[in-house]
């Protein structure tokens, strides 16, 4: 009987303990971008998902590593094909099936949970030019055939994650949303085919950029604590761009005839650095502010249950085209080392985010603008202009977190970037005589700029992810709502105990 006892309130324990989870962020997924010079081990990163709450994850492409430090971890993931892929997809089925075996199938069989497969990314974006146009829905469709034919039609949806462009309202309010003219039958060819194959589509909204594109929209607009001047819609007045934004997609779906079209939002976030409205201040505003919308299980005025989101992004990276802005190197909730950029409440006993572990940095020491070397050296502007070249300075740009340091700053913070991405390797801190390593930490005077030291990729700890049975247990368990994995633990203690 006292075992019996003992064994009551041990499981009772793990029901308080999943209450508590409940209570904590589900449906939040991430986007993990890969473009960096120095990444860090892709178990680490998985870990680093895992101790922070994502139990979903949106990939951009497969990548081996990548989706070897996902198998059995228990996260879902929705693996992207990118645009340069299109073409050769759609140009046949057999095609798509080799991609399929190669990267669904042979993940899928060791232990990788594969939920989606995004089908391009963003392909009728206006800079396009039409270019993948004609290729998006043939590949949509031969993908969907490869599915099928490898047995996991059922397993695997299919998705093309679309931005928010693709949709429109001429007077600005959501009621008078529908689809761009330019792609308005292609769009619901694509969406009958997702909806034939009960997928879902997918979307990006990205807030920030409406902010970034015109100076004059009213920037608290952008956020979710309300404004002084919504936009008012009938007997709906939005106090947010998300909820307008997200509301006319939903108002062109039900006009075409898919008032229940399931949808995701594959990209949502905002950038720490980059550009004036780039910092950290507005970045945790937001996700924060989208974070407890989640938490609260809070919809918009015309779909009350919120989406599954993927927050843009986890993780620096330094390698991105910069085309449409600095900021696009700074969209992670987490720094290039994975440590935590802002405190994020998520929801459940004060939890906030917490960084990497098993992190490893390359040797405590800067390149710098020597002492004596002189501004009006007239090789200064050049090496600036070659160490920026080969590595990431928008951090030095207008608006942006370093933009206030003078000349001998801006010198010493190119010269360490560069010195940092090429490993700190002999002669990559040798500028015409201008600079010198230091193993004394430079000081800047700005809180948010920092001068770097590069981790160290060939030296990552691994993280131990023993496997426990309980581990087992939980993954298997992962798919039941709240209500039934209580449900299933009460029967087995009334069942023991009677």
């Amino acid at each position: 009987m006292e075992s019996r006892k003992s064994l009551f309130l041990w499981v009772s324990m793990i029901v308080f303990i999943l209450h508590f989870k409940t209570l904590s962020v589900r449906g939040l997924g991430v986007n993990w971008g890969t473009r960096a010079s120095h990444p860090l081990s892709p178990n680490i990163v998985v870990k680093l998902m895992k101790d922070n709450g994502f139990d979903k994850v949106k990939l951009f492409e497969a990548e081996p590593e990548v989706l070897d430090a996902l198998r059995n971890s228990g996260l879902q993931v929705m693996l992207g094909i990118p645009n340069d892929f299109l073409a050769p997809l759609a140009s046949g089925v057999r095609v798509a099936e080799d991609w399929v075996a190669k990267n669904v199938s042979a993940y899928v069989s060791r232990g990788v949970d594969i939920r989606y497969v995004a089908v391009g990314n963003e392909p009728f974006l206006k800079t396009y030019k039409n270019m993948f146009t004609n290729a998006t829905l043939p590949a949509l469709q031969n993908i969907q055939a490869a599915l099928i034919k490898a047995g996991l039609g059922r397993q695997v949806k299919i998705t093309v994650p679309l931005n928010a462009d693709v949709y429109e309202s001429n007077s600005g309010v959501p009621s008078e949303g529908n689809f761009r003219s330019d792609i308005h039958s292609l769009m619901i060819s694509i969406i009958q085919f997702l909806s034939d194959n009960a997928a879902p589509l997918t979307i990006n909204i990205y807030p920030f950029l409406s902010l970034y594109a015109d100076p004059h929209f009213p920037i608290d607009f952008a956020f979710f604590a309300g404004t002084n001047a919504p936009v008012v819609d009938g007997t709906i007045s939005y106090t947010n761009v998300f909820d307008a934004n997200y509301d006319t997609l939903v108002w062109a779906l039900e006009k075409n005839g898919f008032p229940g079209m399931p949808v995701i939002v594959g990209e949502i976030g905002w950038p720490t650095d980059g550009d004036q409205n780039a910092n950290l201040g507005y970045a945790r505003k937001f996700n924060q502010g989208l974070i407890s919308r989640i938490i609260q299980g809070q919809g918009t005025p015309k779909r009350k249950t919120p989406p599954d989101v993927y927050i843009f992004g986890l993780i620096d990276e330094d390698r991105k085209s910069i085309d449409p802005g600095n900021f696009e190197r700074h969209w992670g909730v987490f720094n290039y080392d994975g440590t935590v950029k802002y405190r994020l409440d998520l929801g459940s006993n004060n939890r906030t985010l917490v960084s990497a572990k098993g992190v490893r940095y390359l040797s405590r020491q800067w390149c710098v603008m020597a002492e004596g070397a002189s501004e009006s050296d007239p090789n200064l502007a050049d090496s600036v202009k070659y160490a920026c070249t080969y590595a990431d300075c928008t951090s030095l740009g207008y608006g942006s977190s370093c933009n206030g340091l003078d000349a001998r700053g801006n010198a010493s913070y190119a010269f360490n970037q560069y010195f940092q991405t090429f490993n700190q390797q002999k002669g990559t801190c040798d500028f015409h005589n201008l600079s010198i390593v230091t193993k004394i930490q430079p000081t800047i005077g700005m809180s948010d700029c920092k001068y770097e030291i590069m981790i160290d990729v060939g030296k990552h700890e691994k993280p131990r992810n023993p496997v426990t049975s309980m581990a087992a247990l939980g993954w298997r368990l992962q798919d039941l709502s709240y209500s039934g994995v209580v449900a299933v633990i009460l029967s087995f203690i009334i069942s023991w105990v009677s």
